[in-house]
């Protein structure tokens, strides 16, 4: 059972060690990943040897975050946020909760394939067929936290994790907020990749209008665009460049990676990175977008005919084949002057050439190279003493 925090602006923590029946009820392992406050353990349930991942959070240092809110105060804020999203099967689910004088132990389902981030880099680039299912399994969740009045804030692949069948699992909600309809937000927060243009633009500018829902539709876009092709749109190495280019929506389809991209996930990407968050189209519409439709692929007619003469194609292949196992070889000239012993034809007559002559077999052991018995220069050792026999007889004339 999910232990349940109440949010209280002066909250007193109780004294009592709860820290203590995070440790009996469960059994930390290795760790899986580290932030700047807290650390992800995988650890197992005690009573029933199910894996969970425990985010064990200090609360001692107690910084407060961009909102004005203190380390403990955003992770209770995280914990009723992930309350008020449980039961949707793309959306990370909070197991248990404990909570200590200066830690706080959020125990979460163990997604064991990672972050969509890693998986990313390891493949560089998804196909159109898995984009659409992890694109529909974000739209789903995003379009059911929208609907309890939950902005996330910071959509990311590292903040996507995935499970043992590689379905997609939201998570990180500390930057996630409850709003009403209508309701604007002004405090800067996220990733500088993922941000929305209106969201740079409330920060910067005190008459600015705000954000809302539609930050979230924006970073489905850059992550769309980052899946199909293996990197974001409007990264750039000065990160000034880079947030000028978001707010101006400057991005483009470069050749050749988006060669072989199909329109229909090209017009879903410009109808989610639209710099007027009135005109970006939400979750709901996106699901219905031609990019989610199913294209089965045409049942093809049968013939006869041409069935049967690709059939008669493979007959004359295997023939050909065969036949080619009794084809001779060609001769090459060079190779019958240097080394006759090579070709198979001629090893077989110099072999039995050899038997005929010395009655039995010539072993490798007794000459090197076979080819030297039909050699026709004379011996270098011969030569010279023929040359000095000649000299000798020259003289004594």
């Amino acid at each position: 059972m999910v232990g349940k925090l109440e949010f209280h602006e002066n909250d007193d923590l109780p004294d009592k060690d709860v820290a203590r029946d995070f440790y009996a009820k469960y059994e930390p392992k290795e760790v899986l990943g580290k932030g700047v406050s807290s650390i992800v353990r995988r650890c197992i349930e005690k009573e029933t040897g199910y894996e969970y991942a425990a985010k064990i959070i200090d609360v001692s240092s107690d910084p407060d975050d961009s909102q004005g809110f203190t380390l403990l105060q955003a992770s209770h804020r995280e914990v009723a946020i992930l309350h008020l999203a449980a039961g949707h099967p793309y959306i990370i689910t909070l197991h248990d909760v404990f909570e200590s004088s200066t830690y706080i132990f959020l125990v979460f389902e163990i997604c064991k394939n990672g972050e969509l981030f890693d998986y990313l880099t390891s493949v560089v680039a998804l196909s159109e067929k898995r984009t659409r299912t992890i694109m529909k399994q974000l739209f789903e969740s995003v379009d059911y936290i929208h609907s309890k009045g939950i902005v996330h804030r910071d959509l990311k692949p590292e903040n996507i994790l995935l499970d043992d069948n590689y379905n997609i699992k939201v998570t990180d909600f500390g930057f996630a907020r409850m709003v009403q309809p209508g309701e604007k937000m002004n405090d800067l927060c996220g990733t500088p990749g993922y941000l929305a243009p209106e969201l740079l633009r409330a920060s910067m500018y005190e008459d600015a209008e705000g954000y809302g829902f539609e930050v979230d539709l924006w970073a489905c876009g850059v992550i769309m665009y980052t899946l199909l092709v293996g990197f974001p749109p409007f990264w750039h190495r000065k990160q000034m460049i880079m947030l000028r280019n978001i707010m101006e929506g400057k991005y483009e389809f470069c050749s050749p990676e988006w060669d072989d991209i199909t329109e229909e996930a090209k017009d879903l990407i410009r109808k989610l990175l639209v710099i007027d968050p009135s005109k970006r189209i939400n979750a709901k519409e996106a699901l219905k977008h031609c990019f989610f439709r199913s294209k089965k692929t045409p049942v093809k007619k049968f013939n006869a005919r041409k069935t049967f003469k690709l059939a008669i194609l493979c007959v004359r292949v295997l023939i050909r084949i065969r036949q080619y196992r009794y084809t001779p070889e060609v001769l090459n000239m060079d190779i019958i002057r240097f080394e006759p012993y090579k070709i198979k034809l001629l090893r077989k007559a110099i072999d039995g050439c050899a038997f005929r002559v010395y009655h039995h077999w010539v072993k490798r052991g007794e000459v090197q190279n076979r080819a030297a018995l039909f050699e026709n220069r004379p011996k270098v050792e011969m030569k010279l003493a023929y040359q000095d026999t000649g000299v000798s007889h020259f003289h004594h004339f």
